[in-house]
């Protein structure tokens, strides 16, 4: 079955302009976060409107057009008109065609925001539906707080076992089946009955203030790539592949970024996504184009190489069918997407769920936010399951490539260790 959910009924949404929240980290529940935030600005949800859930290689298509008619059967008052206010639904999507996760749209009963200077509150009912309560506030310090602290361990895929899966990617490269694939690794950690997972994301919004913190249905991480923006006809995205780790001090920072910037194994990597993108786009954007040369991009614990894109949208389309369009970008599956994904297949022993899918909103016009889910985790009933990868090219080295996804597992590891 592609889908599931419950009725569309009428729904009434009404959007207003409320003083300043000045923190929204402030509101965050102990489970069952909706949220998206970047440098302090975004939305966070509080109860179920609406959801929707979807299914196989169609999940993107479908929620496509379930959003297109579920927007059409809403009132909506909304005076401010800016990115976030009115109708919008959190959705996150599973990575692969087969997982048995599934890939979800929600709407909320009520949309705390915050953005350019503005503060909102947005109501959505249905006919009988009760309102929903404000919600409550929790400490000001985002340290302060119940603590769920997890102990992780090596999961379904060892160190080891990634080494062999390295040398075996490379060989297969070597062979010509692939330029590039993105293998992964899992890390699985006991979660309380009682556990909170507020804290968490307050710490990862807080210790990285420039990525894209996302918390949807017990999903949560904090993202460094934009997979795209829509917003008035224009379609954006910021991709990233190549990374290094942070030097200890300015003079080795400085080593890690020139060293970045000039590898050819890296440049070879981000090349491979960039033009992946590039060409997914096109069909939407003729015009799209991306920055002439990758910038390095600091984050608190690693460089990534980076490119902007940027075009305007010659057929309307929504940010829901662009994220169809675009993934598997080549920069969490590999090039060509074919066999990378049927290599990924072979050399994961596990389903990655909603790991390196879409993550983000989408409002009533289509417009919207969505990363890649990247440094996050699955949090459920008893634990708390992580994911990170790493571009393996011909030039790959398995050690290093192993060493890639353990700074890649530090946001996790850290925000439920403190």
């Amino acid at each position: 079955m592609s889908e599931r959910g419950r009725g569309d009924t009428a729904l009434t949404v009404t959007t207003v302009e409320i003083p300043d929240l000045e923190s929204l980290t402030d509101y965050f529940p102990p489970r069952e976060q909706l949220v998206w935030l970047r440098r302090g600005e975004g939305i966070a949800g509080f109860g179920v409107a609406w959801r929707r859930e979807f299914f196989g290689p169609n999940r993107f298509a479908d929620a496509a057009a379930a959003w297109r008619e579920r927007a059409a059967h809403c009132s909506i008052d909304d005076p401010l008109g800016i990115p976030g206010t009115g109708l919008v639904a959190f959705g996150s999507f599973a990575f692969s065609d087969r997982s048995s996760s599934a890939s979800v749209l929600i709407i909320p009963s009520l949309v705390l925001g915050r953005r350019d200077g503005k503060s909102w509150l947005t109501r959505i009912r249905g006919d009988g539906d009760a309102e929903q309560p404000w919600p409550r506030k929790r400490a000001s310090d985002s340290a302060d707080g119940p603590a769920t602290r997890v102990a992780f361990a090596q999961g379904d895929l060892s160190s080891q076992g990634f080494l062999d899966a390295v040398d075996v990617a490379i060989a297969r490269i070597g062979g010509g089946r692939v330029s590039k694939v993105v293998l992964a690794r899992d890390i699985v950690g006991a979660f309380p009955p009682d556990g909170d997972t507020a804290r968490a994301l307050s710490l990862l919004a807080s210790g990285y203030p420039d990525c894209w913190t996302f918390a949807v249905d017990d999903f949560l991480g904090s993202s460094p790539e934009t997979l795209v923006r829509v917003a008035d006809g224009t379609v954006g995205a910021r991709v990233l592949a190549g990374s290094a780790a942070r030097g200890v001090d300015a003079a080795t920072d400085q080593q890690a970024s020139v060293a970045l910037a000039t590898s050819a194994k890296d440049q070879d990597e981000h090349q491979y996504a960039v033009q992946s993108v590039l060409a997914a786009l096109r069909p939407h954007s003729p015009g799209v184009t991306a920055s002439e040369m990758p910038f390095t991009l600091r984050l608190p614990n690693l460089w990534h190489l980076a490119s902007d894109v940027e075009g305007m949208l010659a057929d309307g389309s929504s940010s829901l069918d662009l994220i169809g369009a675009l993934h598997p970008t080549a920069a969490v599956a590999g090039t060509p997407t074919t066999a990378a994904i049927e290599l990924i297949d072979e050399l994961e022993p596990f389903d990655r769920g909603r790991y390196a899918g879409p993550v983000g909103w989408v409002g009533s016009d289509g417009d919207g936010e969505w990363a890649i889910a990247l440094r996050c985790a699955h949090v459920g009933e008893k634990a708390v399951h992580a994911f990170a990868g790493a571009g393996i090219v011909a030039e790959s080295v398995a050690e290093h490539e192993l060493a890639e996804t353990s700074l890649k597992f530090r946001p996790i590891v850290e925000a439920f260790s403190v």
